[in-house]
């Protein structure tokens, strides 16, 4: 894919991560990823790093081999109208907009080249994002393409697209919900006796290692819960302290109403 360009459209948070972890992935050139944004300023620095930039979108889209929609909800509409005439079969379009669907896409822009929704998180800019993405009119081969793509970035998997919403919370927003647990987890370190910079160092790579755990086992969770608690030991203590305080109810009350909410975004 070295000689294959991309153009995001849509350069804030996710674009910009997106930028990042293909070119550090190795499977992009930096001259070969087109940033594009109306405010070329903030992209001044990327810009610097041999990142092609731009705020001709349809100028972007006919240069590339692959397109992918970055922007905010509200504005897709415009932006597939001003690049439909710049598609065709040899393109590959791929949206990362929450809350889009595949046919509203084609409704846009037809069928006229393959196409992607897909769901990465902000992990993708250090190549550790959990991509989900779906698709209805690909060939196995683009398939292929477009999941090798996020592979270099993380871990990606092909699902129903009726899932994208459920992948956005677990995977997106569950960025966010993980981050806040260490924040919290840090916070009680420093409380217990720690810098703040030690107690976050201590708690992002415990963190760190109880995901490699399962995703190297394949277990499950409480397999691994079980060898590190004992006996009226301190480690049952705590996690008894926090289901009573109802720990687990409130993680999966927060990914519910987040999958409601995902529903009334326009």
């Amino acid at each position: 894919m070295k000689k294959e360009k991309i153009a995001i459209i849509g350069a804030g948070n996710i674009g910009i991560a997106i930028a990042e972890g293909l070119h550090a992935s190795g499977e992009f050139k930096a001259s070969n990823i087109i940033l594009c944004r109306r405010n070329l300023s903030k992209l001044e620095l990327l810009k610097k790093r041999g990142f092609k930039v731009s705020s001709n979108i349809l100028q972007a889209s006919v240069h590339a081999n692959y397109v992918v929609l970055a922007v905010q909800p509200k504005q897709l509409k415009k932006v597939l109208k001003e690049i439909s005439s710049g598609l065709n079969k040899k393109k590959v379009l791929i949206s990362v907009v929450t809350g889009v669907s595949i046919s509203e896409i084609q409704a846009e822009v037809g069928s006229t080249c393959p196409l992607f929704v897909a769901m990465p998180n902000t992990a993708i800019s250090v190549q550790e994002s959990m991509t989900c993405i779906a698709t209805s009119n690909s060939s196995k081969a683009i398939q292929s393409k477009v999941l090798s793509m996020f592979k270099s970035m993380g871990e990606a998997i092909i699902i129903e697209e009726r899932l994208m919403a459920a992948a956005t919370v677990l995977g997106a927003c569950g960025i966010a919900f993980a981050l806040r647990f260490i924040r919290a987890t840090s916070q009680g370190g420093v409380q217990i006796g720690f810098d703040a910079d030690v107690a976050q160092l201590i708690t992002s790579q415990t963190v760190n290692g109880a995901a490699s755990l399962l995703l190297k086992s394949g277990k499950h969770p409480e397999r691994e819960i079980d060898r590190v608690t004992t006996p009226r030991g301190c480690t049952i203590e705590g996690l008894n302290e926090m289901e009573h305080a109802g720990f687990s109810s409130a993680v999966i009350k927060g990914l519910t109403s987040s999958h409601r909410k995902i529903n009334t975004i326009a």
